[in-house]
């Protein structure tokens, strides 16, 4: 298998989805053996491939945060004894959880890489989390040890490239775009929508969010958008997702008495395409106290349907830049909700606009591609 006869490589993540998919497979087709330690595979769209072994360990917990963490710790500690034992000479690909568990490059001898796309402890702010915090400072100080010790250290994004920099030297850092569960637009038109049919959508200009709804996503922000534009009839807010705060927001949305407004579970992998095919414009929110570099996987799928977004994060997001430069989506900080409330009237009512913006967004998502996967084992292969 041309110089990497011999390979053999374990991915980690205690919670796959399609992107570790991508990558597992990616490294099937150049390393001679290439292993997977997870908790959990949910698979949408590529399926895993044959020549990737699989070893399960504990499953990742979404809730309560006490359970969480004992998911991440014993994860973290199985993790390390298999580093220690069966994979002892495999090189390791770290990808997402448990979000500790890529300091154990700094106990482990083996060439240990990661992608950074959550970093830690700067997440930690959007509790309120200061710099000066002891957990703060200890992980900081082992972040520097563990990125300087990485064989190759990438993420997804400039912004987030720079927000790293702050621990490892920034020409050590690899930047390379992740891609989205849809890989062509494949957009149900309304009429032959059974979702749009189903919820009665079909004179309707859908603002959608869909994703996780936990303590740190600020949904909220759609309630107020729903709240300033209760008087538009012709405009529906659409709440998909779950998570602790769901309860929170609905009290929220029949204590005002705002019709617009729905919920909606998260919905089946059969069904995503259709409940996201029936969105005019998505709603994509990131707290700013770290919006700087995320991007959320949802943003590329709103691309990849040809589905213009706004998105609610700060000027210095990596979001804000996307906007910009694609001109796909309109950006704005959650102190310019009045602004977002003009530009959803102005995309309901302005049909040239929108098909502009939604070209924009086909176009954008081309950058997008699968075959990003194979970019990161090119740029790993990499002398």
């Amino acid at each position: 298998m041309e110089n990497n006869q011999g390979r053999k490589i374990v991915v980690i993540n205690q919670a796959v989805n399609y992107l570790t998919i991508g990558f597992c497979n990616a490294f099937a087709e150049k390393f001679d053996e290439v292993a997977l330690v997870t908790g959990s595979i949910h698979t949408q769209g590529e399926e895993l491939s044959s020549k990737v072994s699989v070893l399960y360990i504990n499953k990742w917990v979404e809730r309560p945060a006490s359970k969480k963490m004992l998911s991440y710790l014993w994860g973290t500690f199985r993790i390390w004894l298999l580093l220690l034992t069966k994979y002892r000479k495999h090189e390791v690909f770290f990808v997402s959880l448990p979000p500790m568990a890529y300091l154990l490059n700094l106990i482990v001898p083996h060439k240990f890489s990661m992608i950074i796309w959550d970093v830690y402890p700067d997440i930690f702010k959007i509790t309120g989390m200061q710099e000066s915090h002891p957990m703060y400072k200890a992980w900081s100080w082992l972040n520097r040890k563990s990125f300087k010790k990485a064989f190759k250290l990438f993420t997804i994004g400039e912004k987030m490239a720079d927000l790293i920099a702050v621990y490892v030297d920034r020409s050590k850092i690899i930047v390379q775009p992740i891609w989205s569960i849809f890989q062509k637009n494949e957009r149900i038109a309304k009429d032959k929508n059974p979702f749009v049919a189903t919820h009665e959508l079909k004179n309707k200009f859908v603002v959608q969010y869909s994703g996780n709804i936990g303590l740190t996503h600020k949904v909220e922000i759609v309630v107020q958008l729903a709240e300033l534009l209760q008087g538009n009839t012709d405009i529906i807010f659409q709440i998909i997702g779950r998570g602790p705060r769901v309860s929170v927001l609905q009290k929220m949305v029949e204590e005002k008495q705002l019709p617009n407004c729905r919920f909606l579970p998260f919905q089946t992998d059969e069904m995503f395409p259709y409940s996201l095919s029936a969105c005019d414009l998505g709603i994509v929110i990131l707290d700013e106290v770290t919006s700087k570099g995320s991007v959320p996987s949802k943003s590329y799928n709103l691309m990849s349907y040809g589905i213009p977004a706004i998105y609610v994060a700060g000027n210095d997001s990596e979001l804000n830049d996307y906007a910009a430069k694609y001109q796909h989506a309109a950006c704005f900080p959650e102190s310019e909700l009045d602004k977002a409330k003009d530009f959803i009237i102005a995309m309901s009512r302005d049909k040239a606009r929108w098909e502009t913006m939604s070209q924009n967004a086909l176009q954008t998502s081309l950058l997008f591609r699968r075959d990003n996967a194979d970019k990161f084992v090119e740029l790993y292969l990499k002398p």
